[in-house]
């Protein structure tokens, strides 16, 4: 979709959390590139990672780190992945831990270190060693908009979202950032996502909410169908505020976890619209599978499909590649007559071919929105499942051709 000026939200502080992004030049940019992520101690942590098994050396480090619990802080590099580098890769992502628990007085296991770009070549590790004491000196409560913009790589605007919400007559707040727009498709998509709460949740809690509320938005959206070597989602809870929630079944936390998913899905819903070259945002509906896992299936064949995807952005409504996504997605004993597709509220495939009353001119006129969704009835039972994606351009290709360069 075109780009958008960047303009900053009016994002809350959260009581226990502090930031700081400074320019590393890890890249030949001039920017911020390097952010560090200061949390006071009794907070917790919880996070989901990539599910690519050439999975960077900071996913290997966070991954073992997070085990040990007691984490006080994150540090992310955008401009190179440190992905497929051995075990060079793995000393600078612990060399940049040491580096970070230095600056701030605390343990290397209590670091998590992050890294998105380049995949293949080394960390320029000095450049992060020399700005990371600079990050450690320039910390503060009010650094989430600086932050979103920092993390970005191909992102052509930043990502950031909040939600409020009234506990035990406390206000809660919640604030998350993340960067993706390429190499977008679930277990997770390749992007990054922090999202922090001054709520106070037990860490069992804590990971089953942040499985719960990827779900629900980031295991969602795909761009290309390419699952990246350095996603991550991170969830902060520094449990400044309220009391402490530690009863799934609790009304406390029902609240706390819609608010958290909210802006979950606001952030995951912006990487699609935010795709590399994307002008189109399209919701994929499945409804009458026989299973949530079909449905899903059908709904990721539908929008990953390179000729669903140029035809989204032709704006052709060429319903006959939707049916071939649909036959391809393996359900099995599918009856084909009674199959079902909607345009929006625009009915064309009624039974298995084409509905009596399409029009081109109707379905055209849906396809050249820059939002809409194609609906699914398959006719098998009672699940239902979405997605969000995108469609691919031209200029998808151009910035994919000439990402090193």
């Amino acid at each position: 979709m075109a780009a958008k000026k960047m303009v900053d939200q009016k994002l809350p502080q959260i009581p226990g959390i502090r930031l700081a992004a400074v320019p590393a030049k890890i890249k030949n940019w001039q920017r911020d590139d390097l952010l560090l992520i200061a949390i006071d101690e009794g907070a917790a942590v919880s996070a989901t990672f990539t599910q690519n098994t050439f999975c960077a050396a900071p996913v290997t480090v966070a991954k073992e780190h997070i085990r040990g619990g007691h984490i006080r802080a994150l540090l992310i590099n955008a401009g190179n992945a440190n992905a497929a580098t051995g075990e060079r890769g793995l000393r600078d992502a612990r060399a940049c831990c040491v580096a970070v628990a230095d600056a701030l007085h605390i343990e290397e296991q209590q670091v998590l270190p992050f890294s998105t770009g380049v995949i293949g070549e080394h960390l320029p590790l000095q450049k992060l060693l020399d700005a990371i004491p600079t990050a450690a000196g320039q910390l503060q409560a009010d650094g989430w908009n600086t932050a979103s913009r920092a993390i970005m790589t191909t992102d052509t605007r930043a990502k950031a979202a909040s939600r409020t919400v009234k506990i035990a007559g406390e206000q809660i707040s919640i604030v998350g950032i993340a960067k993706g727009a390429g190499m977008i498709q679930p277990n997770m998509a390749t992007m990054l996502a922090y999202v922090a709460t001054d709520a106070a949740i037990a860490q069992p809690l804590l990971d089953e909410l942040v499985r719960e509320a990827v779900a629900a938005s980031f295991n969602r959206i795909s761009v290309d169908g390419d699952t990246s070597t350095n996603d991550a989602c991170v969830l902060i809870a520094s449990s400044a505020t309220g009391p402490q929630i530690d009863d799934l079944k609790s009304a406390e936390y029902a609240l706390l976890k819609a608010a958290i998913t909210e802006v979950h899905i606001e952030l995951a819903q912006a990487i699609v619209k935010d795709g590399e070259g994307a002008t189109k945002f399209v919701t994929v509906q499945v409804n009458g599978a026989a299973s949530s896992a079909e449905a899903m299936r059908v709904a990721f064949e539908i929008g990953e499909s390179p000729l669903v995807k140029t035809a989204l952005y032709a704006s052709d409504p060429n319903w006959g590649r939707l049916v071939m996504a649909i036959g391809n997605a393996g359900v099995e004993g599918l009856d084909t007559e009674k199959v079902d597709i909607f345009l929006n509220d625009i009915q064309v495939v009624e039974a298995g071919g084409r509905a009596s009353d399409y029009t081109e001119e109707a379905g055209q006129k849906v396809f050249t929105e820059a939002e809409f969704t194609i609906t699914v009835e398959l006719g098998r039972g009672g699940c239902s499942e979405h997605i969000w994606t995108c469609d691919f351009s031209h200029e998808y290709v151009t910035i994919n051709a000439e990402y090193r360069t």
